[in-house]
């Protein structure tokens, strides 16, 4: 375990803490004081995964994120004093995999760590890289990579997690818990709806763009993986 991570808040305590915190697992890490700090060394650094705040000088944690956004899909984690719906939505749809809300249990952030860089790594097992086709849909799950009537598809990590679990298991119906517990990998303490903004988006930038559907709503119990024709 060599991964490298960026921990960008304004709060040295906080920043002091996570750094021997990460570090004492094996972790590299690296600290930004500021929005314009944070994008130099992401730039130059090029790390794993990004602890980001949201309430920062200059440039706030969502500018961050839509810039980090541009040039990467590594993950980000994005640490926030509110816990105002809004708030998280907005992280979300910006590109963030997750958010946590201070105050904070280290223990929490870092299981959240872990799982996420676990799943940031290619799978070992030839069945979950081989790749998924359907009707207007391809999925490769080794060159991460989602393709729409030809058309390569700019995911989020955790949007691409999200429907390429569900693609693996068509026909089966997850519950949000399951969807938790399955892709964010940890036994996840937020709200469920986290799930609900993930398969909205996803809805956005797959089945807008084909003449198929492809996440079907099970109402009272979650969601599966169901080829429909508009």
């Amino acid at each position: 375990m060599n991964e490298l991570v960026l921990i960008v808040d304004d709060d040295e305590h906080i920043c002091e803490v996570l750094r021997l915190t990460l570090g004492s697992e094996g972790y590299r890490v690296i600290i930004a004081f500021d929005g314009n700090e944070a994008l130099l060394r992401f730039k130059e650094a090029q790390p794993d995964l990004t602890i980001l705040d949201i309430m920062l000088p200059g440039q706030t944690g969502w500018d961050i994120c839509r810039e980090i956004r541009k040039v990467s899909d590594k993950p980000i984690i994005m640490l926030t004093a509110k816990g105002e719906e809004l708030d998280r939505i907005l992280g979300l749809e910006l590109g963030a995999d997750d958010y946590v809300i201070k105050p904070f249990s280290t223990r929490e952030l870092l299981a959240r760590v872990r799982a996420i860089l676990r799943r940031s790594l290619p799978q070992s097992d030839p069945q979950q890289t081989l790749a998924l086709c359907f009707p207007g849909l391809t999925i490769d799950p080794q060159g991460h990579e989602v393709r729409v009537a030809n058309e390569i598809i700019a995911l989020t990590p955790k949007e691409f997690e999200l429907l390429t679990h569900l693609a693996q298991n068509p026909g089966r119906v997850f519950t949000r818990e399951q969807l938790l517990s399955s892709v964010w990998g940890y036994n996840y303490i937020g709200d469920a709806r986290t799930v609900d903004e993930h398969i909205k988006r996803l809805r956005q930038k797959v089945e807008t763009r084909s003449s198929q559907r492809y996440i079907k709503t099970i109402w009272g119990l979650g969601y599966k993986f169901e080829v429909m024709t508009n």
